[in-house]
């Protein structure tokens, strides 16, 4: 694999245990134990940045592979670069006010979309070489 995709990937899996160190902040500020899975608004928005960045990540992280395989793969690492920044962007957006998430949201979905539709075409490319 690229190194160049391997680091995206690992910035990625970086940027995720941010959102777990946030959770456990979130928690130990307002003294919410596990398993409560709700409590002040803060801590619920940061349950919620954590939840939807892994479930993200389901999606992205294929996505990324995949691309890199069929096509330059330092176009794919730009890609999952603005996947991280969109996040990022998402994050803070939603901890300051969960009607602020809407731009990072959408930066990380236009990424993810171009890596989903960049592996579908290469690989219906590479089944019709192969035909």
């Amino acid at each position: 694999m690229n190194p160049l995709v391997v680091l995206v990937t690992l910035a990625a899996l970086v940027f995720y245990l941010v959102t777990l160190g946030a959770v456990g902040n979130a928690r130990a500020k307002f003294k919410v134990q596990a398993p409560t899975m709700t409590g002040p608004p803060q801590l619920e928005r940061a349950v919620r940045v954590q939840a939807n960045t892994v479930e993200g990540m389901v999606l992205f992280l294929p996505a990324l592979w995949l691309f890199a395989a069929y096509w330059d793969a330092r176009i794919a690492a730009a890609l999952g670069v603005l996947w991280i920044v969109g996040r990022v962007l998402y994050m803070a957006g939603y901890l300051a006010d969960p009607a602020k998430r809407g731009p990072g949201f959408g930066v990380q979905a236009l990424a993810t979309l171009a890596l989903l539709i960049g592996a579908i075409a290469g690989a219906v490319m590479s089944l019709s070489q192969t035909a």
